[in-house]
């Protein structure tokens, strides 16, 4: 259940990513996230590198780190992969420039109905407060209207195999 909610908090923030491939970018040039989600869809399999500031790192594995860019409106979950070993607690605050393969996860419109009737079941039985329901509720929303405006019967959530990192500051 908590796995849940800690999935469906971060949802929002991520746009989808997935695939096999790992095709070399013919761009060298560190984008910031804002850049990178906007052209998401293009760079699906592609090895890119993207600058941002690491806001999270997994307590016990360390094989995920969460990083925003400039605005901290979007955030990109890195998957540790490649050189990375783990993400150090230390790296958190950090500027980096991470070289990764960009993935996509479709979220079906069927799993985004389940997220609700979850979510709308806690309620019912005060599992989950007020407010942490109008967030979950509100994001299943934006993912829905992401569906219509993008005429796509799922949702995309994208996210990076990270094969290599350099701090920056």
């Amino acid at each position: 259940m908590k796995q849940f909610l800690l999935f469906a908090v971060f949802i929002s923030a991520f746009f989808a990513c997935s695939g096999n491939k790992n095709q070399a970018d013919t761009s060298a040039t560190p984008l910031e996230i804002d850049q990178l989600l906007a052209v998401a869809d293009q760079k699906i399999d592609h090895t890119v590198t993207v600058v941002g500031y690491v806001t999270h790192t997994c307590k016990h594995s360390g094989k995920k780190c969460f990083i925003v860019g400039e605005s901290q409106e979007l955030s990109l979950r890195v998957e540790a992969q490649g050189e990375i070993e783990t993400f150090s607690p230390e790296l958190i605050g950090s500027k980096l420039a991470i070289t990764g393969t960009l993935k996509e996860q479709q979220l079906s419109k069927e799993y985004i109905d389940n997220m609700e009737n979850e979510v709308k079941l806690m309620q019912a039985g005060e599992t989950i407060s007020e407010e942490a329901c109008a967030t979950e509720l509100s994001n299943i929303s934006d993912m829905r209207k992401w569906m219509k405006d993008h005429n796509k019967d799922y949702y995309s959530m994208y996210y990076m195999d990270g094969l290599k990192y350099e701090v920056l500051n």
